[in-house]
């Protein structure tokens, strides 16, 4: 990486969006070094003093089930240049494992997740602030398909979920924070000219033609 700062880029949406399909694809043009990438899903607070029973009721996405200043910390050390070691978040057990990923400072800075609009010391971090929009049905058959294919959950519980917290929080804290969003990306990942007017911007920053 030069001297210079890391364009960041915040991409937001809510979940089963195409949040990480976008992020991913980002990287996956970008490739190399140039760009790092974190996930607000590493940065869930652990609570190690809670049962099982406890961790497993907690409200996921609401904004206070995360260590923002963790996370806002390793932004800061990434635009300065320096490396940051991420959290191991372990979904069966919701609880951070012993394990940490150590990402590198690179050129392009991409910070992926449900609420990182939400603060706006982390929005204030951003060059580019990007929201994925995608119909509320479409979300959940995904969510739906990657709680049980990933994380060890039953449909009655991702439902039951769904109902009590996931999507009250959408509407509460995530859909609100469309606002600050420089781009709106309609349907997800699946926007192929939306995802190629993002790379564009990445590669200019770049100086890449």
């Amino acid at each position: 990486m030069s001297g210079a700062e890391p364009f960041v880029i915040g991409v937001a949406g809510g979940t089963g969006s195409g949040k990480t399909t976008v992020a991913e694809r980002l990287a996956e043009v970008v490739a190399g070094t140039d760009l790092a990438l974190l996930r607000l899903d590493s940065y869930y607070a652990d609570s190690p003093h809670l049962s099982m029973a406890q961790r497993a009721a907690i409200n996921y996405d609401h904004p206070d089930a995360f260590d923002w200043d963790l996370l806002l910390s390793h932004v800061q050390a990434l635009r300065a240049g320096r490396a940051v070691d991420v959290p191991d978040y372990d979904f069966t057990n919701y609880r951070r494992t012993a394990e940490t990923t150590t990402v590198t400072a690179s050129a392009v800075l991409v910070i992926e997740g449900i609420l990182v609009l939400y603060p706006p010391e982390l929005r204030d971090q951003m060059a580019l602030k990007v929201f994925v929009d995608t119909d509320p049905d479409v979300r959940f058959i995904r969510r739906l398909e990657r709680d049980i294919a990933e994380r060890g959950r039953t449909p009655d519980s991702v439902i039951a979920q769904y109902l009590s917290t996931v999507r009250p929080s959408h509407v509460q804290f995530c859909e609100p924070t469309k606002r600050f969003a420089d781009v709106i990306v309609p349907h997800g990942g699946l926007n192929q000219p939306a995802l190629d007017m993002l790379v564009a911007r990445v590669n200019d920053h770049l100086g890449r033609t």
